[in-house]
């Protein structure tokens, strides 16, 4: 059985306070895109010669992990924890770029959770999927319906939101992923929580034409004065005719919204790009 497991982006993510346990909680509205990974689950015969229940491989873009820390084992161990799981080969393809704000692991796990409920009919639900997938990572839930979302608390709390999304559907999206590699503690070290002066869930509703001077992501004002050539990025997909555009989640890959096709690859060649409808 397989599955395209999503990349998402964030219209807009500010970080608005910190908790007395170290995480801090975030307003932001995540959505998804065709960029996908591909996943495959194979039941594995009695006498395949492995200690692991979960036999990964991975192909296509290099994951910087041992392969039995991959998040799409630790969701088949989570799982096996309650319910009786047969043994499976699982097949990764990645085309989703690691440490890019895009949450291709986390989206890796939760269709893994969505895979093995309909394939070994275990009838969870979304909800309880949701539940198991948050103990995964914070951004992990939204993937489970992968439908546009309002995200509170550490991005675990969701509720459906409405916005543009059907006008959307005209519009096209170019991602912008460069060689650079930006860890979640590099991203949180210089961020000073506060309240925005406007809720993302609310400038979603609005025109995309006003996005640009509203919808805001916090970790670029940082981020952009570690990595000059991050603000370079953003600079040029405006110049090439995006209409809006802004880091993804905590970076370092960007997303520019367009009313019409622009070639993204000459535009930004030597860099990983992506093209195509939103």
């Amino acid at each position: 059985m397989i599955t395209f497991p999503c990349a998402k982006i964030n219209l807009g993510l500010n970080i608005v306070n910190k908790r007395s346990d170290g995480y801090h909680e975030l307003q932001t509205v995540f959505y998804p895109t065709k960029l996908t990974d591909t996943l495959e689950i194979k039941r594995m015969d009695d006498e395949f010669p492995v200690d692991t229940a979960c036999d990964l491989k991975i192909y296509g873009i290099p994951v910087a992990c041992n392969e039995q820390d991959n998040l799409v084992v630790k969701a088949y161990n989570l799982i096996a924890q309650d319910y009786d799981l047969p043994r499976i080969h699982a097949h990764l393809f990645k085309q989703i770029p690691s440490q890019a704000g895009l949450g291709g692991g986390s989206s890796d796990a939760a269709y893994m959770i969505r895979l093995l409920d309909e394939r070994f009919r275990l009838n969870m639900g979304n909800a309880e999927m949701e539940r198991y997938a948050a103990r995964l990572g914070a951004d992990c839930a939204f993937f489970i319906t992968a439908e546009p979302s309002y995200a509170t608390g550490i991005g675990e709390i969701l509720e459906p939101t409405d916005g543009p999304w059907d006008a959307l559907d005209t519009y096209y999206i170019g991602i912008v992923k460069p060689d650079i590699a930006i860890s979640t503690k590099e991203a949180f070290a210089h961020i000073v929580p506060q309240m925005p002066a406007k809720c993302c869930r609310d400038i979603v509703r609005q025109p995309i034409e006003t996005w640009r001077d509203e919808l805001t992501n916090d970790f670029e004002k940082p981020l952009f004065a570690l990595h000059p050539e991050l603000a370079d990025i953003k600079q040029r997909l405006y110049q090439e005719g995006a209409i809006y555009a802004q880091m993804s989640g905590s970076g370092s890959a960007f997303f520019g919204i367009f009313d019409r096709k622009v070639d993204i690859g000459r535009a930004f060649d030597g860099m990983f790009t992506f093209f195509d409808k939103l």
